[in-house]
């Protein structure tokens, strides 16, 4: 099995892939902890491509999908700062945590700020797309833009953008995008059309994405006056959240929230 030494010997690329399969099966702790541990090697001259960079974006990605949101935005801003975009590994680097600032600042509800952060990333992919392959970090961001709208309240551009960039999405990502678009049509009132959109994502959600298929269910349900259902929902959105994300993941109390109000009852009684 590849190891932590293995950077030691030029092989730490194996290392690296191993880290972002283990990303995508949502081992969101284990990464963060060998990514952090490699970031600790000495560093290399940056014409090597050292690991030290690509391990931070790795594990301060990891705390944001975990759910740290207040902690990761510092780390993330150091890490932007520092970053500077001198090749094109190097930027790609810095567009991710980027984007992965942008996740941040939508759960902590400073939805301005991530929406300048999404476009500014959106805008920058686009001039770069002739040289690297820029598909899945473009289709991420569009998608964090539309939970952003969404949170501003403008809940038809949100509509579009998540309608728009679905035929595109692929993997888990189309679910997470047809749960977005329900939620914009929540926000506008279209609750059998939400629950169509929400049915439509068939895969089971990514860990990152636990509880919000439910969430989104139950705010439809609530908007049809189906109150026992909608219940039902939030609580399986809850115990989601409470199983397979950080207590601190802003989704934990907005089930909580949103329990309380189809209940009548307090958050948390």
């Amino acid at each position: 099995m590849t190891t932590i030494r293995t950077a030691r010997d030029s092989r730490w690329g194996e290392t690296f892939a191993r880290l972002k399969a283990m990303t995508s099966e949502g081992r969101y702790e284990e990464v963060e902890a060998e990514a952090r541990a490699l970031a600790a090697l000495p560093r290399r001259p940056w014409r090597r491509r050292p690991p030290h960079w690509e391990a931070r974006v790795l594990a301060t990605g990891a705390a944001v999908m975990h759910g740290r949101m207040t902690e990761a935005l510092d780390e993330l801003d150091t890490l932007i700062a520092e970053l500077e975009p001198v090749g094109l590994n190097s930027q790609m680097l810095r567009l991710i945590a980027r984007s992965n600032r942008v996740v941040a600042l939508s759960g902590l509800r400073r939805y301005t700020e991530a929406e300048t952060g999404a476009n500014g990333v959106l805008g920058e992919l686009n001039q770069i797309a002739h040289r690297a392959p820029v598909a899945a970090l473009e289709i991420n961001t569009l998608g964090h833009l539309a939970v952003v709208l969404c949170g501003l309240g403008r809940h038809t551009e949100a509509e579009a953008v998540a309608r728009g960039n679905l035929p595109r999405a692929n993997g888990p990502a189309v679910g997470v995008l047809h749960t977005t678009l329900a939620r914009a049509l929540n926000g506008q009132g279209r609750y059998e059309e939400a629950l169509t959109e929400v049915r439509r994502g068939t895969q089971p959600p990514p860990r990152y994405a636990e509880g919000y298929p439910d969430l989104v269910t139950a705010e439809a349900l609530y908007g049809l006056g189906r109150r026992t259902e909608a219940a039902d929902a939030a609580r399986r959105s809850l115990a989601d959240c409470e199983r397979r994300l950080h207590p601190s993941h802003p989704r934990t109390g907005e089930a909580r929230v949103l329990l309380a109000r189809i209940t009548g009852e307090e958050p948390g009684a």
